[in-house]
């Protein structure tokens, strides 16, 4: 379970350090990168921000495609949308090489 220490970090209001593996969120977020995450709020992000979140059961580090009534859309950096999410628990800030 990949999400689970920066998840609790998050709900600690900290932030998190982590290398996300995939390629989904490529060329923004590499494969194994150092991905930085801060806390945030639903209320904090804006279109085009990268989130730490869940949707529908499934945790992801994703793209907000679209916001609408205390919803984000979340979708991969291909096309992909997962879908719409209530639950984010923070923003990427950082990602190194």
């Amino acid at each position: 379970m990949w999400y689970k220490h920066p998840l609790e970090e998050l709900q600690a209001n900290r932030e998190v350090s982590f290398r996300p593996h995939g390629n989904s969120m490529t060329p923004i977020i590499k494969s194994g990168q150092l991905v930085t995450v801060a806390p945030c709020k639903l209320e904090d992000v804006q279109k085009g921000d990268t989130v730490f979140c869940k949707v529908r059961g499934t945790y992801y580090l994703h793209l907000v495609t679209a916001i609408r009534d205390g919803q984000v859309q979340i979708s991969n950096n291909h096309g992909h949308v997962n879908g719409w999410s209530t639950q984010v628990w923070g923003k990427v800030i950082r990602v190194e090489p």
